[in-house]
């Protein structure tokens, strides 16, 4: 399954022998499903199946759902109807026959006469079945563009993780240096002020330097989210929101991350770590 983007556009315009139909399907973002029509009042009667038709193919996403009828009454065939004209001929050659001087009987009047020829009925329900044939062509070609769309997103999506990925590792590798200059840079301010601590007070003061610039955990846990963000965009189908939740508990953890940030290289690997969750966010609005 593939992860989709809610942001899409479908065209499909069909000819046929009694006109064309123009499908146009559009979606933005959209915090849930909602749909609209724009239909000819003829065709109104399309819109359940319709509404069917886009619950089982799409999840999110505000979609709006067009159609376009033209029908080629102007080059309509004329139908005869020959029961009605064969009722008219009957009843004048039957008046014929009582009145001795009738006018004889004048094939174009009886043409002109209302019902004996009228433009060939058009099928309303053969047209309804085309015309959702071509919504259905409509909509998976919304549906492939979704996908495409999808697709550029999680690979936007995978660059920010890979670079979050990367300043995780380089935090976690210079801690041990960092933990070790505080450590210098306390004994050294306390021979400046020429004050002598005891060593187990002095081992005390160092470890609870330690404890405050420990982000052990912090790293655990964005490494854990940067997986499980990988494991549902590959995974694919409806997951935004998932995804959402998941960018706040990224965030959450850079947070803390520059809290107990001791020095300005961890608080600026923080910040942009926040650029890139930030980034990613913006990104998964569009994610179905």
């Amino acid at each position: 399954m593939t992860t989709s983007s809610m942001t899409a556009f479908a065209h499909q315009q069909s000819d046929y022998p009694w006109g064309s139909a123009t499908w146009e399907l559009r979606s933005v973002n959209h915090r849930y499903l909602e749909l609209s029509f724009k239909l000819p009042e003829s065709w109104r009667n399309l819109e359940p199946s319709l509404r069917d038709a886009l619950r089982k193919g799409l999840q999110r996403g505000k979609v709006e759902c067009a159609l376009k009828v033209q029908l080629h009454n102007q080059q309509q065939e004329l139908q005869l109807n020959n029961v009605l004209a064969s009722q008219i001929l009957d009843a004048a050659n039957k008046l014929k026959s009582d009145i001795a001087h009738a006018a004889p009987i004048n094939v174009f009047e009886l043409l002109r006469w209302p019902g004996v020829l009228e433009p060939q009925s058009v099928d309303g329900d053969a047209i309804s079945g085309q015309l959702l044939e071509g919504f259905q062509q409509a909509l998976a070609e919304h549906i492939a563009h979704r996908e495409r769309e999808g697709l550029a997103l999680a690979g936007l999506i995978t660059q920010r993780l890979d670079s979050i990925s990367v300043i995780v590792a380089d935090i976690r590798s210079k801690m041990p240096a960092i933990v070790t200059a505080q450590r210098e840079k306390l004994q050294q301010r306390l021979a400046e002020l020429q004050v002598e601590l005891d060593p187990d007070r002095l081992e005390a003061e160092i470890a609870l330097i330690a404890q405050k610039a420990d982000v052990d955990e912090e790293l655990d846990r964005l490494d854990t989210h940067v997986k499980e963000v990988r494991r549902v965009l590959s995974k694919g189908g409806a997951s935004g929101r998932r995804l959402d939740f998941l960018m706040q508990e990224l965030n959450r953890e850079a947070n803390t991350l520059s809290s107990k940030a001791v020095v300005s290289e961890s608080t600026q690997a923080a910040v942009e770590l926040k650029v890139l969750i930030e980034q990613m966010r913006e990104q998964i609005q569009n994610i179905e």
